[in-house]
């Protein structure tokens, strides 16, 4: 609970330190260290999406470090079926032919899950994740089983265009706060990763976070402030992503099939309310909304086939939405 400016600064401190601890282990990728405790902090899920070898899986666990979190690993495999994440029930005989049914809880039973490049397998599978990021349940043999808090679902993703690969349900990926973009290395990041991967020994990530501090600075983040004109904003940015809206942009009536939904608006509210709070203030402001906004509506913008040929973003056609708004405030 946040009732003094040193209880805030607190918090505020809280997330640097987690921020500058991951910072001991991976090398570069600010934005992608940044919005990632932006999902965790709003309790939300992420997608990160780059090419293999940029270090995804090592973020995660090294994040799972820092805040004390019962870590699970599921590797995607095309023959992956749904049960080897969930769990199974399993008959366990007695004596006297007696039997009994008992719940193997499957790896998704854990507080931060890695779904390790998670295109690689079927939507079918794929599939078997929604119920426990949706509801933080999962149901088995007729019983539903509640997930531990905190949960979060961290999935990798190869480009869909590399072969082996299925792109993601809409419906999944609209149960992802944020698409986070793994970005290569510049030449001086290569080579301090280099450095480090082949040294005698190598940075561990201390805990700095514990589950249950993880949880308070959840419940914080929930009482920061939103104006009515602020909130404003963040609606009229996603209304604008559909093309039938009267007033989006010309480039989204041309190129976009499909805008975001209403947990798109949910998400750009909560990760606002996260940087509020990691930035010392009760309310959110313009600045907030504006660098949500892009990682939230790059996979729930769905570009029409000419937009695709032409080799056009979601982002794109984000920023041209935040353009309008910023040239009319």
């Amino acid at each position: 609970m946040i009732e003094t400016k040193a209880q805030l600064e607190e918090a505020a401190g809280r997330i640097a330190a987690l921020k500058e601890e991951i910072g001991r282990v991976i090398v570069g990728q600010h934005n992608a260290v940044e919005q990632l405790l932006w999902c965790l902090l709003a309790g939300g899920h992420a997608l990160l999406e780059g090419i293999p070898g940029l270090g995804k899986t090592m973020l995660v666990r090294t994040v799972a470090d820092c805040i004390a979190l019962q870590f699970s690993r599921i590797q995607f495999t095309p023959d992956l079926m749904p049960s080897d994440i969930t769990g199974t029930t399993l008959i366990d005989f007695g004596t006297q032919g007696s039997t009994a049914q008992r719940f193997q809880p499957g790896p998704i039973f854990g507080n931060l899950v890695l779904a390790d490049e998670i295109n690689r397998a079927t939507p079918k599978t794929q599939s078997a994740l929604l119920e426990a990021m949706q509801e933080g349940t999962v149901t088995a043999g007729g019983e539903t089983h509640r997930l531990p808090k905190p949960f979060f679902v961290l999935a990798t993703q190869n480009p869909i265009e590399q072969e082996g690969t299925y792109p993601l349900p809409e419906a999944q990926l609209d149960r992802f706060l944020l698409k986070i973009g793994v970005e290569f290395p510049t030449r001086e990041e290569l080579k301090q990763i280099v450095l480090r991967t082949t040294a005698a020994s190598q940075p561990q990530a201390a805990a700095v976070v514990s589950a249950a501090e993880l949880l308070e600075l959840q419940s914080a983040v929930k009482q920061m402030l939103v104006a009515d004109d602020v909130l404003d904003l963040a609606v009229k940015a996603v209304m604008m992503s559909h093309p039938q809206e009267p007033d989006a942009p010309e480039e989204i009536k041309r190129y976009v099939r499909f805008g975001a939904g209403p947990r798109a608006l949910q998400a750009v509210i909560s990760v606002s309310k996260v940087r509020a709070l990691a930035a010392g203030r009760l309310y959110v402001s313009w600045q907030d909304i504006r660098l949500a906004a892009v990682p939230v509506l790059r996979h729930r913008i769905v570009l029409s086939y000419e937009a695709q040929a032409m080799g056009l973003t979601s982002d794109r056609m984000s920023e041209s939405i935040l353009a309008v708004i910023e040239a009319e405030r």
